[in-house]
C-alpha cells in the first residue's frame, strides 16, 4: 500500500486479498473483510455500501497491523478475539481451539437424540469434555432449556474462557465447569443423558502437516490425541460408560481416518450398540453417536 494513491474501502480489500492469496491464505477475501471489518468497527455487510468510501490514515493504519499479522500466520479468529457458531458469536484466545463448522455436527446429533426428552426440569444432564471455548455446553443449555451442563477442561485458562461465553449468552446458572483430565474428577453419579466432546485426534505424526495457523498457534493439546491420534478417545469410552445412563449417548466429532479404530474400541467396551455415524457437509464421517446399551 503506498500512501500516494487514494485508497477506498474497494480498494483496500481487492488489494490485501490479492496480499493474502500470495502468502498462502485460502480464504483471502474472507480473513480481508472480517480484518476490514474490525479496523472499521463496523458489521462485514456493511463494506459492501462503502466501496468508494476513501478509507483514513488512522483506518488504513489498523488495518495494515491486522494484514501483517494475518499474513504472519495468526489466525483471524484470534486476532478479532471471536469466532461464529451456531449463528451465535463466542470469544476465542489462543488458550483455545478456533471453532469449526464442522463440531456443529455434534450439536446437531446430540439435539435430535435427547430434544425429545427435554421436557421435565432437572432431568437432563449432559457433559460436554474438553469444553475449550465452551462452544457445545453453551449450545446445548441454549436449545435444551431443562439441561443442565458440565463442561470439562483440563486447561484452566480455557475453562475462564468457556465460563465467559456461558455469561454473555446468559447460561452460566446451568453450567458447571471443571477443570480435570476428561471425566476423571466427575463422580459417577449422577449420570449423565449424554456426553459429548469434541477430543484431540490428530496423531503426532501429522502435527508438522498442518497448516501454519493451526500449528503455530492453535493448542496443541487440543489437537493432538498421541502417537496414533485415538490415544485420548480410548481413555473417554470407558469413563463414559461409568457415568452415562442406559440408553444413553456418546456423541464425539472424529476424524474419518480412525473411525474404524474407534468403532472398534466402543466394540471391545461391550458396552455400547448401536454405533451410529454422521457425515460433514464434504460427505466425511465426522461425528460418532454411541448409544449405551446396558
Amino acid at each position: 500500500m503506498t500512501e500516494t494513491e487514494t485508497w477506498t474501502i474497494g480498494r483496500l480489500l481487492e488489494w490485501t486479498t490479492a496480499y493474502l492469496r500470495r502468502q498462502g491464505v485460502e480464504s483471502a477475501r474472507l480473513d480481508a473483510e472480517v480484518l476490514l471489518a474490525e479496523a472499521r468497527q463496523c458489521q462485514r455487510i456493511e463494506l459492501y455500501t462503502q466501496f468508494a468510501e476513501v478509507a483514513s490514515e488512522p483506518l488504513r493504519t489498523a488495518f495494515r497491523d491486522l494484514v501483517r499479522r494475518r499474513a504472519e500466520g495468526i489466525p483471524v479468529a484470534y486476532l478479532v478475539g471471536r469466532r461464529e457458531f451456531y449463528s451465535l458469536a463466542f470469544r476465542v484466545t489462543p488458550d483455545v481451539l478456533v471453532p469449526r463448522p464442522e463440531t456443529e455436527f455434534v450439536i446437531l446429533s446430540m439435539l435430535d437424540r435427547l430434544r425429545p426428552r427435554d421436557s421435565t426440569p432437572g432431568q437432563l444432564a449432559i457433559a460436554d469434555v474438553g469444553t475449550g471455548s465452551g462452544v457445545l455446553a453453551v449450545c446445548a443449555a441454549r436449545e435444551l432449556p431443562h439441561s443442565h451442563i458440565i463442561a470439562t477442561d483440563i486447561s484452566p485458562a480455557a475453562l475462564e474462557v468457556a465460563r465467559g461465553n456461558a455469561q454473555t449468552h446468559q447460561v452460566a446458572e446451568r453450567i458447571d465447569f471443571v477443570t480435570t483430565d476428561l471425566l476423571e474428577a466427575i463422580p459417577p453419579e449422577p449420570r449423565f443423558a449424554c456426553v459429548m466432546s469434541n477430543p484431540p485426534y490428530v496423531k503426532e505424526s501429522e502435527w508438522l502437516d498442518l497448516p501454519r495457523d493451526v500449528r503455530d498457534h492453535e493448542p496443541r493439546l487440543a489437537l493432538v490425541g498421541g502417537p496414533s491420534g485415538w490415544e485420548v478417545i480410548q481413555r473417554l469410552i470407558p469413563q463414559t460408560a461409568e457415568r452415562i445412563l442406559a440408553g444413553g449417548w456418546l456423541i464425539m466429532e472424529i476424524s474419518p481416518m480412525i473411525e474404524e479404530t474407534v468403532r472398534q474400541l466402543l466394540r471391545e467396551d461391550g458396552r455400547f450398540d448401536p454405533i451410529e455415524t454422521v457425515k460433514d457437509l464434504a460427505q466425511r464421517v465426522r461425528v460418532l453417536c454411541a448409544r449405551k446399551a446396558h
